[in-house]
């Protein structure tokens, strides 16, 4: 084997070793059976800590601190992985609830970490708010404080009970997904769309998912979704799904030009079937997470996508301006009756939004018109999941909101003749209702989260980034608010663009000359 051989399988293999070592969701274990073990706890460094835990949406985390070389460390890993693959991981049977976390002290870039938590023996594991963790530090004999060192967690047992006194649960290491799962209905307690937030980018990232798997981007559909797009650039209640729905917008030019009349013509442009559009991450790389939080059913096959779509598109109505009440209805309508693929689904919404015979001029009227539509679906849901037996016995569909949830939104209750329910609504107090549940509260995770969800000093330049395609004209009420905006970023966008293309003609040119 010759030097040159010999120093490349030393580079290779040491980026092997990297490779593994630098990997929170890679890294395996092989057992004397060759089954492959899966780490479920999140393996955090110098770098990586203040990230994951000021951006997880769990509600509490455990962080160990262990040593690689520590025999003891070894032979607990096991047992924190028990109670880890409970909480952590698309796989998780209680996810949403806490993270847990693992820190390598024995190396030598998590040195001032282990320090600022005054680790003095290993395992040593730490319970408190992820948000608590950001930027903190612990004092050998500090008293009060949020982040509570966990005094009994010798084995897996030991540590879930622990966990369950502080969270008033009952969770057990044999507690498989949807099964002894605690979960209360959500139809009394509004507070709990706040974690509809997360609920409502996973949707969005599993919307554009299934556009790109499925290739739904024809010359037919294009507007459409630049349409939507337009529309949550600045809508979305996610500040990141703003700034990524922006990303998206501002590139779709290149990636699917309008001068293209077929995909099969685009594939070969773009040299593969997605083209560089996924790597966008539409609502930042840490979604789709894989579980569900507000919108999570009592079983696998229950609420989920749905539910997070519902979500997402009220929490559009209730934000809009007057001006842009009949744009967001043709964006939702032509969005839904292209991409959503449940064809009866598809096709049920589409004839309730062709039954609208007169544009909207009114926020208040589309919003209000949304949630009529959507107690028609559940109406007609009701009915099928009662013969078919096929609904969530925990989060059976209703005609919304109920007297729980808003008890001043209904004057009275009574009953059809097929059995369904007759209200008699107060629209004002229903429209005071949505306004609040799917504006302020959807919302009110990112206002205690600050910065951590998103930069507010990006969302001026998200707004300017809708008319900065011309694929759409923007209506005349909606352009007016941003055109000002609009005029500077979308300048530099397309300077950007015709540099692009300019370098990459005169490369080809450079490159023609060399030949």
């Amino acid at each position: 084997m010759s030097q040159t051989d010999v120093v490349l399988v030393l580079v290779l293999l040491s980026s092997f070793l990297q490779l593994i070592s630098g990997s929170r969701t890679i890294l395996r274990e092989i057992n004397n059976d060759n089954k492959v073990e899966v780490d479920y706890a999140v393996e955090l460094n110098a770098t990586s800590f203040d990230a994951v835990l000021g951006d997880t949406p769990a509600t509490y985390a455990v962080v160990e601190f262990f040593a690689n070389w520590c025999p003891a460390c070894r032979n607990y890993k096991p047992h924190y992985e028990k109670v880890a693959r409970l909480f952590n991981g698309p796989h998780a049977v209680h996810p949403g609830i806490l993270l847990m976390t693992r820190v390598d002290c024995a190396s030598k870039i998590n040195n001032k970490l282990c320090d600022k938590f005054s680790v003095g023996h290993y395992p040593m594991l730490f319970w408190g708010p992820p948000s608590k963790f950001v930027a903190a530090s612990l004092e050998p004999k500090q008293e009060k404080s949020d982040i509570t060192l966990i005094d009994d967690c010798r084995t897996a047992e030991h540590l879930l009970n622990w966990i369950n006194k502080k969270l008033g649960s009952s969770y057990g290491l044999d507690d498989e997904k949807f099964e002894n799962e605690q979960l209360t209905s959500n139809l009394s307690d509004a507070g709990q769309i706040a974690q509809a937030v997360y609920d409502v980018e996973e949707a969005t990232t599993t919307a554009f998912d299934i556009i790109l798997e499925h290739k739904m981007i024809k010359s037919g559909t294009r507007a459409s979704l630049i349409k939507f797009l337009q529309l949550l650039v600045v809508h979305h209640p996610s500040r990141r799904c703003r700034k990524g729905s922006a990303e998206v917008l501002v590139n779709f030019d290149g990636f699917y030009p309008s001068t293209m009349q077929s995909i099969s013509k685009l594939d070969v442009v773009m040299g593969n079937d997605e083209g560089a559009l996924r790597n966008l991450q539409i609502c930042g790389k840490e979604v789709p997470r894989g579980y569900w939080m507000f919108c999570r059913g009592s079983k696998n096959d229950t609420r989920g996508f749905s539910c997070g779509l519902w979500v997402l598109l009220h929490s559009l109505s209730v934000r809009i301006d007057d001006g842009e009440s009949q744009f967001a209805f043709e964006a939702i309508r032509d969005f839904i009756h292209n991409f959503f693929i449940c064809e009866e689904c598809r096709q049920h919404f589409y004839e309730m939004c062709s039954s609208v015979t007169s544009p909207f001029k009114k926020s208040r009227d589309f919003a209000l018109w949304l949630w009529r539509a959507h107690n028609k679906v559940n109406e007609r849901l009701m009915k099928d999941e009662a013969s078919l037996g096929t609904g969530d016995p925990k989060f059976p569909k209703i005609i919304w909101p109920s007297k729980q949830l808003c008890s001043s939104c209904s004057l009275s209750h009574g009953q059809k003749d097929n059995g369904s329910g007759l209200v008699d609504w107060d629209e004002n107090e229903v429209l005071k209702f949505l306004t609040k549940y799917y504006g302020e509260t959807l919302v009110s995770l990112h206002k205690e989260k600050g910065s951590r969800l998103g930069n507010d000093v990006t969302d001026g330049a998200v707004e300017e980034l809708v008319a900065s395609t011309n694929a759409i004209v923007v209506p005349m009420g909606a352009a007016l608010a941003i055109a000002f905006a609009s005029c500077a970023f979308g300048a530099l966008a397309c300077y950007w663009r015709s540099q692009q293309k300019s370098r990459k003609y005169y490369h080809q040119l450079h490159s023609l000359k060399n030949i």
